[in-house]
């Protein structure tokens, strides 16, 4: 089955008018903020302009950015962010569903609909969601718009991590993206942390 036919069974199954999918970018790195966002692809689109489309963890940097411009210009969609202060105050799950409630109700309000459903990557609800959901386990290499959503997040998160790292270069986040590499150990072992090291992932 193809990414937008199992969208499309969902649609018909839920007896809803519009699918939304979500995905976050960034709950494992311990630096940076949590990017979500949500897309919504609109009515008879040309298919064959996703061909590629894929978990954005499948797709290199390049075929990612190939794709982000055509995702955007076929569909409803919304990404947002998460500090790393509210990160901490609340921890990564609720921060990156938080980011997803945020996305989800900003391309709701966009389609003009409230007869929707929300197809969320993992395997938690999105919290304090007015509208029908459900959650879809790997939904980034099954769902159209999910994987749509995975890419939004990504390529926004991955830019974010290369203008702070023009900010702080000695920790090597244009390459890391914030994860806990050897460099960025090491890095933190010498010059101390910033304001953009999330202080409960550096606990060990």
């Amino acid at each position: 089955m193809s990414l937008f036919e199992f969208d499309n069974l969902e649609l018909l199954n839920s007896k809803t008018d519009f699918i939304i999918g979500t995905d976050e970018a960034g709950r494992g790195p311990a630096a940076g903020g949590v990017w979500a966002a949500a897309v919504c692809f609109k009515k008879n689109i040309d298919l064959d302009l996703f061909k590629t489309l894929n978990d954005s963890k499948k797709l290199t940097p390049k075929k990612r950015e190939l794709l982000y411009e055509p995702i955007k210009e076929n569909s409803f969609w919304s990404i947002k962010a998460i500090t790393v202060e509210k990160i901490e105050e609340i921890n990564i799950l609720n921060a990156s569903l938080l980011a997803m409630k945020y996305a989800l109700d900003e391309v709701i309000e966009k389609i003009g609909s409230k007869n929707i459903l929300a197809l969320v990557d993992g395997n938690k609800y999105v919290k304090d969601f007015d509208y029908p959901q459900k959650y879809i386990i790997k939904g980034d290499s099954k769902s159209a718009s999910i994987a749509a959503a995975s890419i939004i997040a990504k390529v926004n998160r991955d830019r974010y991590m290369d203008k702070i790292h023009l900010e702080y270069p000695c920790y090597d986040w244009s390459k890391n993206k914030g994860y806990l590499t050897k460099n960025h150990i090491e890095a933190i072992k010498i010059n101390g942390t910033t304001k953009y090291q999330r202080m409960s992932f550096l606990k060990n």
